[in-house]
């Protein structure tokens, strides 16, 4: 699938470190647009922002049971985000982040799992895995890749139980995670995860590790 993008910030082939952000349900490129990048007037930093067509990325709630529906709307929105991150690295051979929120941060992890086309760090703002423990997932997750999850204690989508199976499971798979839980933060995008993201952005573009050490 070729999906519908907009692109902000700096050229790709000028950029010292691209940011492939994905918005969540119901939600658009111009939202996080608003709620993200221009909260963050970083130099040197391509943004990339994937439309998902009608809005959403797959119909079903990340915490349900995989159906073969689901299934099959998850693995062509991973198809859509693969290509977009090859189409990046065909322009720049400068690193690469995956940022998604909600929504979008659910697809961010499920396409780190895969363990295709890799990227340089991956945030997830409240996101967990698609589906149950007990469904057949991918989980070849690159070892040592730098992973930031968060999440809210009462979030409507995704419920602490989700947040803690996805942080137990990235740690298991040998990622190098950080992990934050916010106690009353609404479903949003806090200034403690953006300053994450522009951490993370700025050490990339540095060509300096990635060590998540934002403050809270």
């Amino acid at each position: 699938m070729t999906l519908d993008l907009l692109h902000t910030g700096t050229a790709l082939d000028k950029a010292q470190v691209t940011c492939v952000l994905v918005h969540g349900r119901g939600q658009s490129p111009e939202a996080m647009l608003d709620h993200v990048v221009r909260h963050l007037p970083l130099d040197g930093v391509a943004w990339v922002l994937p439309r998902a067509p009608g809005g959403s990325w797959y119909a079903a709630r990340a915490i349900d049971p995989l159906t073969d529906a689901t299934l099959a709307e998850l693995s062509t929105a991973l198809d859509g985000l693969a290509r977009i991150i090859g189409q990046v690295r065909l322009q720049s051979a400068r690193p690469v982040v995956l940022a998604g929120f909600s929504q979008g941060a659910c697809l961010s992890l499920e396409h780190a799992f895969t363990g295709h086309d890799p990227v340089e760090a991956v945030l997830a703002f409240t996101g967990c895995r698609v589906g149950q423990p007990a469904d057949a997932r991918p989980r070849a997750l690159p070892r040592s890749l730098p992973v930031y999850l968060s999440g809210g204690d009462a979030d409507p989508w995704i419920p602490v139980s989700a947040f803690a199976e996805a942080a137990a499971e990235l740690g298991t798979q040998g990622a190098a995670l950080r992990a934050d839980l916010f106690p009353g933060r609404g479903h949003e995008v806090s200034p403690p995860e953006r300053a994450m993201l522009a951490a993370v952005l700025t050490a990339l573009a540095q060509d300096r590790p990635v060590t998540l050490e934002a403050p809270r």
